[in-house]
């Protein structure tokens, strides 16, 4: 990717709306408006304060394309530490495809995915966790996820990562002057506080990687399996939940034939529910098929919630068979249809058993059951500031840094030479370093960028 071209596109989401943003980067950004921005003053973009904004009119040789408003950005203070414009036209497509020709006309080039906030992180306006954090905010579907994803964007990890690499790179740089002095047998770097610092990194990465579980639900969902007998209203809570008719509800037993999933925000919190087939002997094969997804979407599910009809005479033993497959999963018991009937099984298996007791077709206690659900999280020992890892890439490059400095603790007990105990604490550096971009290429780049969307 060069630098020296000026690139543009669409900044806002595609589609028609009220206002649509198209941005401008790069040394002609601002030479590229002043042929087509006319203002009433006759005053030229080039000629103004950074953080200004201007009103008047995009043309194409003498007719008139839109009125609009120009924000003005001076390198290094802006996004990408270019100069940079940001034109808000009207949002119709015809105005916003228009201005984007005009723009090409006159010297600019199209953005690739992702190249605004690339030509941040190159031009180091922000390290490689932060603009991939840019990514993590655009896509947050939750207060969770988004809470994570500022924290990252604004550094909070990789200012950990950079003291850490910092007073790494000291105590290499001792051990390689030994290197240089092996002849008389000298030690510049004192193993004992090496051997304390590696072990405080080990510990600070391990809590790290041990986040990523958390972060991972965080991002992606808590996969809540839905199960239950056919006919017993997983479909109906289902579309309860979501807020619409995702499942088909009949008073047909065995109608949800395979597993369905969605995702919706509860207090802040995502979560992925599963809709899957009921749980009963049958003969019929698709319908069993069905019942065998069930049991595996309980073994992947963090959370299992066990309808049982209020009617139900059996609920021990059902209770039972899903607490032996769930294991130590939190399960939460929803008594369903209690405008019917009151549910009055005693002695249920199984200490402090969470029971709900909701009616999924008029909605009654819908509300205590979120509740529930944001009870079996266990975010209790989630502190405000804690640094929690959510990105996959992250988590594999925090394990080849784990490797690495359980070797250099190794080889501190073994008393391993100097060059040895260097080449591990490289490679610990190297870890840190494709983290935060210290240390990168065009591949990784390219992996990263490539899911951004267009104009950011």
């Amino acid at each position: 990717m060069s630098l020296e071209n000026t690139i543009c596109a669409v900044a806002t989401a595609p589609g028609t709306g009220a206002v649509a943003i198209i941005r401008l980067s790069g040394r002609k950004s601002f030479e590229i408006t002043d042929k087509i921005f006319f203002n009433k003053k006759g005053k030229k973009i080039s000629e103004q304060k950074p953080y200004s904004i201007h009103f008047g009119e995009i043309k194409e040789n003498e007719t008139v394309i839109d009125e609009v408003l120009v924000s003005v950005f001076r390198s290094p203070h802006s996004y990408t530490g270019e100069d940079s414009v940001e034109i808000s036209c009207h949002g119709s497509l015809f105005i916003q495809q228009k201005i984007l020709n005009i723009l090409l006309k006159n010297g600019a080039s199209l953005a690739q995915a992702g190249e605004f906030t690339k030509r941040a992180f190159l031009n180091g306006k922000m390290d490689l966790s932060q603009a991939e954090a840019v990514a993590d905010l655009i896509s947050s579907s939750s207060a969770a996820s988004h809470r994570v994803a500022i924290q990252q964007m604004r550094g909070g990890f990789s200012n950990d990562l950079k003291d850490l690499r910092s007073r790494l790179v000291k105590f290499i740089s001792l051990v390689e002057l030994e290197l240089d002095f092996s002849e008389e047998d000298v030690e510049f770097a004192d193993r004992i506080e090496l051997g304390n610092l590696i072990e405080e990194i080990k510990i600070h990465i391990s809590k790290l990687s041990d986040s990523f579980e958390l972060g991972n639900v965080i991002k992606n969902g808590i996969p809540v399996a839905i199960v239950g007998e056919p006919n017993v209203g997983k479909s109906t809570l289902l579309n309860v939940l979501l807020n619409e008719d995702k499942a088909i509800v009949s008073e047909i037993a065995g109608t949800t034939r395979d597993a369905i999933e969605d995702v919706i925000s509860v207090k802040g919190i995502l979560f992925r529910f599963i809709d899957t087939a009921g749980i009963r002997h049958t003969e019929d094969k698709i319908e069993s098929l069905g019942i065998e997804r069930t049991m595996s979407k309980i073994d992947k599910a963090e959370i299992v919630l066990l309808l049982i009809d209020a009617q139900d005479k059996n609920a021990r033993e059902k209770i039972e068979q899903i607490r032996n497959r769930a294991g130590e999963k939190k399960i939460i018991v929803v008594v369903n249809k209690t405008d019917k009937n009151k549910f009055q099984i005693n002695n249920l298996p199984g200490n402090n058993l969470k029971i709900v007791e909701i009616s999924a077709k008029y909605r009654t206690n819908i509300d205590i059951l979120n509740d529930a659900l944001i009870e079996a999280v266990n975010f209790s020992n989630v502190k405000e500031n804690d640094i929690i890892i959510t990105n996959a890439r992250h988590f594999e490059v925090l394990q080849k840094a784990l490797i690495s400095s359980e070797r250099v603790i190794s080889g501190l007990l073994q008393n391993i030479s100097g060059d040895f105990l260097a080449q591990d604490i490289r490679e610990i550096l190297q870890s840190i370093g494709e983290i935060t971009g210290t240390v990168t290429s065009d591949e990784i780049l390219g992996n990263i960028f490539v899911n951004f969307c267009i104009g950011k």
